[in-house]
């Protein structure tokens, strides 16, 4: 939706998961949603916000264990049950308990407050909450006009104009980072392209699982087709394409350095082969979850070792088979990390999990790369354990074979490094 002048104020807010610690004047330190003085007193009085306000997910479910990915964050009011965190955050005036379809323990805090302030001051205080998010829905006509219209849904969706303005903003995003002598990319015309599987490693999932450790394509076989003949060996190619993810990391924590007598904690490594963390903190700045006994969370000395550490071995073994001729490889990134596998690359393009097809469009050709990198890519991870946390772009940057530097808003185009006014301004 295209709107005609601002909005004037958020429709929702959701607070956060943080004690802000020593800041409420009565000296409580509980999480944003539980505290009346940061939702009713700084947000709701002071601020006049009379939207709805939804806690972040989980807080109300007990955390038993680090490791516990479904546990909740209950932080300052552990020692509350589940029903009282529920009537803690309705005192503060919260409307939406996140990440929680349970009714019983809503139930139970609404007669917590029948008891202490009647059936009258529970029920007003419950239809405010239903008020503020009823009216969300009725404002963008969810009951007054419930019913699609067919002809203006096909003005929108699927409109042509909308997907292409859509798609170049795909191209915009990816960032030109190699392109050796300026002469490896574009890969114009229908050539012959050698296009090798990917090891897919097993990852644990956000909640718990593992997905299945197999080798695929990286992306779509039957896309590349549609730009290049694709080969069955090296031999045969014009050029190769390599397609690999960002070093895969963990959380920071492990229950098997609990076993060998550690503390739990691990470094988390943005290169892909080991990295053993010889210059960490011998005293962490922070730590010391309720389930613990220490708040040193250092884990310095420790190794870990990237899931994927076979990206860096594919795009070394393309290299050594296509020999002289072109591999350029094209790496999905959610996070920074360290190009270990870019001497073995003539062209390197970095993809935000964009649609794929964005990424063969600019390596034949069909448009010009023209992002920049809204990162620093670090030289290693001595860098990266060294920096300050509260310094912005203090690492040392990856320096590559063509001497390019992958610093902050660098990248490039068909001419070379951009130099434009972006640069000017951000770099």
């Amino acid at each position: 939706m295209r709107l005609k002048k601002g909005t004037g104020s958020a429709s929702a807010v959701m607070p956060t998961y943080s004690i802000l610690w020593n800041q409420d004047p009565s000296g409580e330190n509980v999480g944003g949603a539980f505290s009346e003085w940061c939702i009713k007193k700084k947000l709701r009085e002071d601020s006049n916000f009379d939207g709805v306000v939804c806690t972040d997910w989980g807080i109300t479910l007990d955390n038993t264990a680090v490791d516990y990915t479904g546990g909740g964050e209950p932080w300052g009011v552990e020692t509350l049950s589940v029903p009282e965190r529920h009537y803690k955050i309705f005192r503060a005036d919260v409307d939406q308990i996140g990440g929680s379809n349970i009714a019983a323990p809503v139930l139970e805090a609404y007669n917590m407050w029948v008891k202490d302030f009647g059936e009258e001051s529970a029920s007003e205080r419950f239809r405010m909450s239903a008020y503020r998010i009823l009216l969300n829905m009725f404002r963008i006509g969810l009951f007054e006009n419930p019913y699609l219209d067919p002809a203006k849904t096909k003005e929108i969706v699927g409109n042509p104009d909308f997907m292409k303005e859509g798609y170049e903003a795909q191209l915009r995003s990816l960032v030109l980072v190699k392109n050796e002598g300026n002469k490896v990319l574009p890969q114009s015309g229908r050539k012959k392209v050698y296009f090798p599987k990917r090891h897919f490693p097993a990852i644990p999932g956000l909640w718990g699982g593992m997905s299945e450790d197999h080798y695929d394509y990286p992306f779509s076989l039957d896309l590349v087709s549609k730009y290049y003949d694709v080969v069955q060996t090296p031999a045969e190619a014009d050029f190769a394409l390599v397609g690999i993810f960002n070093p895969a990391i963990s959380v920071g924590w492990d229950i098997n350095d609990i076993k060998k007598g550690g503390n739990g904690y691990i470094p988390i490594s943005l290169q892909y082969e080991p990295y053993t963390a010889t210059l960490a903190r011998e005293v962490s700045i922070a730590g010391g979850h309720h389930t613990e006994s220490f708040t040193n969370r250092s884990y310095k000395g420790k190794t870990v070792r990237t899931r994927n550490y076979d990206d860096l071995l594919l795009v070394k073994e393309t290299k050594r088979a296509m020999g002289d001729k072109p591999v350029v490889v094209v790496i999905c990134v959610d996070k920074p990390f360290v190009p270990q596998f870019e001497p073995y690359a003539d062209a390197v393009l970095i993809s935000f999990n964009v649609q794929h097809q964005a990424a063969l469009d600019l390596i034949s050709g069909n448009a010009e790369p023209s992002g920049l990198l809204p990162m620093q890519l670090p030289a290693n991870m001595e860098t990266v354990e060294t920096q300050k946390e509260d310094v912005p772009r203090d690492m040392e940057c990856y320096k590559d074979s063509e001497g390019n530097v992958y610093d902050f808003a660098f990248g490039m185009n068909w001419n070379g490094v951009i130099n434009d006014d972006r640069v000017k301004k951000y770099k």
